[in-house]
């Protein structure tokens, strides 16, 4: 594999690692992507034991360890960038680099994400709602046709029991990682989508200034869901950010 491992730390907050498979198979040609599911996405039974996002934190040290991987690159989308950042402030040495897209360095609530978390929390919706999939075409940055890649990513994110959505939205309300950025020892990309709604330009800000090494690069005519719309443009930044780097 050239570059090194790139485990995935996690997809969305919902829809699991499937539907960010198309970054790691878009990366494919250059890099062995290793991907994992997290705590609690196949059994909501899971969360009557508390856990926070120290304890994925920790998941993902052993996840590493048991693969053999010393010091691979680690990459989150969405909520696994969350994952991600938090990882890396918290076991600096524990990565060679950084790559996030859909995450900045805290949560500010506005008005489309009570919007969100209101939705994909408390109303079991089935996943054919047209009101609740006009709530997607936010998340793509515009608005989707019916297509193939639509109801695969609708259908991925309802799949995700709203028991464990529930339970990220309130981890990613409390994260706040702003004051521990010169933790971040290692060089970093952080992508985002220009029509990325649900992460504020303050929070992007913030990464770029509080993490020493950082190139932010905004995708264009991308969303939220840019990792599952224009895969190809994700994987080829990551490319490209690792090749300099060696």
């Amino acid at each position: 594999m050239g570059g090194g491992a790139t485990p995935g730390a996690g997809a969305r907050t919902g829809g699991g690692l499937r539907v960010a498979w198309a970054v790691g198979a878009s990366a494919g040609p250059h890099y062995r992507v290793i991907s994992y599911q997290l705590r609690g996405e196949d059994d909501a039974f899971s969360l009557r034991r508390r856990f926070g996002l120290e304890d994925l934190v920790e998941d993902l040290a052993e996840f590493l360890a048991w693969y053999g991987l010393e010091a691979p690159p680690v990459m989150g989308v969405s909520f696994g960038g969350v994952l991600a950042l938090e990882y890396a402030t918290r076991r600096p040495n524990g990565l060679s680099s950084l790559i996030v897209q859909g995450a900045g360095a805290r949560f500010e609530s506005n008005l489309l994400q009570q919007v969100a978390g209101t939705v994909l929390k408390r109303y079991p919706l089935p996943s054919d709602n047209p009101f609740v999939n006009q709530f997607f075409n936010l998340l793509f940055g515009s608005r989707q046709r019916q297509g193939p890649l639509f109801r695969f990513v609708t259908r991925q994110c309802w799949q995700t029991d709203q028991a464990v959505m529930t339970h990220r939205f309130r981890l990613v309300e409390r994260f706040d990682i702003t004051s521990r950025l010169d933790q971040v020892q290692v060089p970093a990309l952080v992508m985002a989508g220009e029509r990325d709604l649900l992460v504020s330009e303050k929070s992007l800000a913030a990464l770029g200034t509080g993490i020493a090494d950082c190139r932010q690069v905004a995708l264009r005519g991308c969303g939220h869901l840019a990792f599952a719309t224009r895969p190809e443009c994700v994987a080829e930044e990551v490319h490209n950010f690792l090749s300099e780097r060696g």
